[in-house]
């Protein structure tokens, strides 16, 4: 596996294996920082987006359906995206951190989370779920 670094990153696929992109920890940013690279567009979580969605899961006990949305796009309810928004998660709003560029924490965040052995998802084409393992 690799080690989450700028030098050596996580090469992740979207939940349908559509797409490629990379991931890795920036602890010096401040906040301390995911960094999501996605063909030339660069997306930025909190770093604590890991344990928290984790933690989430488990407090959910079943699959939640990831609702990958953009920024600008509403989030289905009661979805990994929705939660990742939400005025009453522990960052108390978005994980994302790069204005205009927030959305999308259902599409990146769960193939990492089951990168680390944390969750499973579902790989179909569409409406995909993950839970907590």
């Amino acid at each position: 596996m690799a080690a989450g670094t700028k030098d050596d990153p996580w090469v992740l696929k979207t939940p349908p294996g559509s797409s490629e992109y990379t991931m890795y920890k920036d602890e010096k940013a401040d906040p301390p920082a995911l960094v999501c690279q996605v063909g030339s567009t660069t997306l930025k979580y909190h770093l604590r987006a890991i344990d928290d969605l984790h933690g989430w899961l488990v407090e959910q006990g079943d699959w939640v359906v990831l609702g990958a949305a953009d920024e600008k796009k509403p989030a289905a309810p009661d979805t990994v995206e929705a939660w990742g928004r939400a005025s009453d998660n522990p960052v108390g709003g978005w994980y994302g951190l790069r204005n205009g560029y927030r959305g999308r924490f259902g599409m990146y965040l769960p193939p990492l989370l089951e990168e680390l052995g944390l969750a499973e998802i579902t790989h179909d084409p569409r409406n995909n779920k993950m839970r907590a393992t």
